[in-house]
């Protein structure tokens, strides 16, 4: 795992700028949950990102209460912040609002993440920053999307994945369907697929000089993510029956499965040659065992299969089975703790994980051969870096002390 040496900044809280996306320079409005991850992305590629912050979350000047500090200590986990300055504006502000939009002329993409019309409300709406900065590529991040009946409902990512047809399928015999942490709403279905649209009205925009305007919703990102399924269901060979689908964990060769001391194994030998080599290994292969490759593709014999597989596995400890296993063409892996795929030999080697000022995460992705992409940054505070941030942007000193007199901005408590 690289070390901390490989996350150094700048000062101000940003990587070195290098990466596919060098010299893209992104307006964030700060938000939560899917949009600040996928401007995480962004930054970790290479962009030029200003975080734009609310005055309330940060503290001004000397005043920084204990409270407000340990508030800044926590900061420093929030790691879908790294690699962007913070700047604090008070949006209801009218120079904080006016100060946004110059940010946004200097910029070649805005993300933001609020209900439907709030942007709007703020004068920072898509008219207005598109008037402004026609070469502009806003980008609005929503669960429920611009429009339709649902669009102004508050909602979290449970909410889109259910909506959007991905719950109930995660569901196993007896017990109610169960979301796959966030991962599927707010980071598949919604930071990634706000990167895709950003991305890809760039490329546009490299063609036509034109900005436009990318509605992320999770709803739709989700929906997206269920295409191999609908097809499935058309085809008629997805059951809506909860634990007999072969994605649902049905099949004894697409399974997990738990050891002697209670940890558990992925199998997902689904072809013929690497489930013949995973049962000779375990030992499943002669004797009464013999037809259970020949029965590799008869649902009717796969409940028995699957305990005769789970007996077997219970047998030995994780680390026993992957010194067997490992290695082998069985597709074959260990269950591991975040903490253990940190350390598993196989992403050490890649370098899959990182340290930055001593937090263990995950290294930026993907990889280039011409254009790598720099190291993490590290996560920063509301207004850590308002002055510097803002006259990197193109302000001058004057103008940043009037708009910090003037509350229209604020720079963290300690930190100019």
């Amino acid at each position: 795992m690289a070390g901390a040496s490989d996350g150094e900044d700048d000062g101000n809280g940003a990587a070195a700028r290098r990466g596919p996306l060098a010299g893209v320079r992104v307006v964030e409005l700060a938000g939560r949950g899917p949009g600040p991850f996928g401007v995480m992305v962004l930054a970790d590629l290479g962009a030029d990102v200003v975080r734009v912050a609310r005055v309330e979350d940060v503290a001004a000047g000397d005043d920084e209460s204990a409270t407000e500090r340990a508030l800044r200590g926590h900061r420093r986990f929030d790691l879908v912040t790294r690699g962007r300055p913070s700047v604090a504006l008070d949006l209801k502000h009218p120079d904080g609002v006016a100060a946004a939009l110059r940010l946004v002329d200097a910029a070649d993409v805005l993300v933001e993440g609020f209900r439907p019309g709030v942007a709007e409300r703020l004068g920072l709406g898509p008219d207005m920053c598109l008037g402004r900065n026609p070469r502009l590529v806003y980008a609005r991040m929503t669960g429920f999307g611009q429009d339709g009946p649902y669009a102004k409902a508050p909602g979290h990512d449970i909410n889109y994945v259910a909506l959007a047809g991905a719950l109930e399928p995660l569901r196993r015999p007896g017990q109610p369907p169960a979301p796959p942490l966030n991962l599927l709403g707010d980071y598949g279905g919604g930071g990634m697929l706000l990167v895709v649209g950003v991305l890809a009205a760039l490329v546009e925009r490299a063609v036509s000089g034109r900005g436009q305007v990318v509605d992320a919703a999770m709803v739709d990102g989700v929906a997206l993510l269920t295409t191999l399924l609908h097809g499935m269901r058309a085809e008629g060979s997805w059951s809506a029956d909860p634990g007999s689908n072969i994605l649902g964990l049905a099949a004894p060769f697409y399974n997990v499965y738990e050891t002697a001391d209670g940890r558990h194994v992925a199998v997902g030998a689904g072809e013929h040659q690497f489930y013949a080599r995973l049962l000779a290994l375990i030992g499943l292969e002669d004797g009464e065992d013999k037809d259970l490759i020949r029965q590799q593709s008869d649902p009717a014999t796969w409940p028995a299969t699957k305990e005769r597989l789970a007996a077997v596995f219970r047998t030995r400890t994780l680390d026993e089975w992957s010194k067997l296993l490992e290695g082998t063409d069985t597709c074959f892996t260990p269950v591991l703790t975040p903490a253990e795929a940190a350390r598993h030999p196989h992403n050490v080697a890649r370098g899959t994980f990182v340290e930055v000022d001593g937090v263990v995460q995950p290294a930026p992705a993907p990889r280039f051969s011409r254009t790598p992409a720099g190291p993490a940054g590290r996560p920063t505070s509301a207004g850590e870096h308002t002055r510097a941030a803002l006259l990197a942007w193109g302000f001058a000193e004057a103008e940043v002390d009037v708009l910090l007199a003037a509350g229209a901005a604020r720079q963290a408590g300690g930190v100019e």
